[in-house]
């Protein structure tokens, strides 16, 4: 009569643990440094949110409003990118804490003061 085998055998199961380990071997560097990948995101968030903010009150300079918070100091193109003076074109002064701004409008680079290879460019329109 033929026996039917009942689970698995020794090196079956060693086999398979062997395999999961260099499976966990090879995936375990992509998830060891994420937080440097959130504060390049948190970077390029910013300096979203500092195009976005210049382009409105570009837009409504344009269209002859005259009560915007866009900043006289950083009208025309060529002028230093600092957190003073970005920070009246930010709804309500509220540049987030922890970030610089360097370059020169319309290219301004924001950067995490805390980790300085997270940076990205912001462009702020110039009337």
């Amino acid at each position: 009569m033929k026996q039917i085998q009942k689970g698995f055998t020794l090196i079956e199961l060693i086999v398979v643990i062997v395999i999961l380990g260099i499976l966990a071997a090879t995936a375990l560097p992509k998830f060891t440094d994420l937080s440097a990948d959130a504060k390049i995101a948190a970077a390029k968030g910013v300096a979203g949110a500092l195009s976005s903010a210049g382009s409105v009150n570009y837009a409504a300079r344009s269209m002859g409003a005259s009560s915007t918070a866009y900043s006289s100091s950083i009208a025309t193109s060529g002028v230093a990118c600092s957190n003073a003076t970005i920070a009246t074109m930010m709804q309500g002064g509220a540049f987030p804490s922890g970030y610089t701004i360097t370059g020169t409008v319309p290219n301004c680079i924001v950067t995490d003061s805390t980790y300085s290879a997270a940076s990205a460019t912001a462009y702020v329109p110039a009337i």
